[in-house]
């Protein structure tokens, strides 16, 4: 019998593989692509770089990220503490941004990201 954090780690992977398949879409990839990512980092433990997609909104100076079900997501605890870099997919480009990860008394997570600055060649 399957624990019903299995099944919400389950679901939530279900979800990823959608969401992927949405953004590459003709038809609405535009429009998915306003609200949601592909964060790539490096784990701390694993030294193994991940892929996930992400719902993201704008801030000064770069990203928030809203962690929904954090106790079935790892992913954002790499950013604990003094946080790490991670890369994400924002206007058609690839962007290198600090991510820094806080979890409040209520067990809310939300992951900032700090952009830096395109290189200039």
């Amino acid at each position: 019998m399957r624990t019903e954090n299995e099944l919400v780690k389950r679901g939530v992977a279900r979800f990823n593989a959608c969401a992927v398949r949405w953004q590459a879409s003709p038809r609405v990839g535009k429009l998915v692509r306003r609200r949601m990512t592909v964060i790539s980092y490096t784990g701390r433990r694993s030294g193994q770089t991940f892929s996930t997609p992400v719902a993201y909104r704008r801030v000064d100076g770069g990203v928030a990220i809203d962690v929904r079900l954090p106790g079935a997501k790892s992913w954002w605890r790499n950013f604990l503490g003094e946080g790490g870099p991670l890369t994400l997919r924002l206007d058609d480009a690839d962007r290198a941004g600090h991510a820094l990860a806080r979890q409040d008394d209520r067990g809310r997570v939300v992951v900032t990201v700090r952009l830096t600055e395109p290189d200039e060649g």
